[in-house]
C-alpha cells in the first residue's frame, strides 16, 4: 500500500499482478488498487443474487459459484479470468461457502 492510497490490497489480489519468479507486479499500484476496488464490489455485490439462485434453483453452492465465474467470462469481458476467478473465491469466502479448488483468497 502506498502512503497515498488506503487501501488495503490482499496478497492473494496483488499476486495475479506478479509474474513468478518476480517480485515487481506487472501494473501500477493506482491500477492495482482500481481493479481491486472493481472485484472487492463485483464480489460484495454478486453475493445476494448468488445465494438466492442457489436457494432458489436447488443447486450446489460449487455450480452457483461456477455459474458466477461462467457469467463473469460472458462477452462484454469487464475482468479477466484471474480476476474472475479471484472475484469468485472471493464470493464463496462471503457466503461461507467452500473455496473452489482453484485457490483462496485473503480478506
Amino acid at each position: 500500500m502506498d502512503e497515498g492510497n488506503q487501501i488495503f490490497i490482499p496478497p492473494s489480489f496483488a499476486a495475479l499482478y506478479v509474474p513468478p519468479g518476480k517480485l515487481k507486479p506487472t501494473v501500477s499500484a493506482g491500477e492495482m488498487a482500481a481493479r481491486y476496488e472493481l472485484c472487492e464490489d463485483m464480489a460484495q455485490l454478486l453475493s445476494e443474487p448468488t445465494a438466492t439462485q442457489q436457494f432458489q434453483l436447488g443447486i450446489t453452492e460449487d455450480l452457483a459459484l461456477e455459474r458466477c465465474l461462467q457469467g463473469l467470462l460472458t462477452e462484454p469481458v469487464v475482468v479477466n479470468e484471474a480476476e474472475a476467478r479471484w472475484v469468485v473465491c472471493r464470493l464463496a469466502e462471503l457466503l461461507h461457502w467452500p473455496v473452489p479448488d482453484w485457490g483462496t483468497v485473503d480478506p
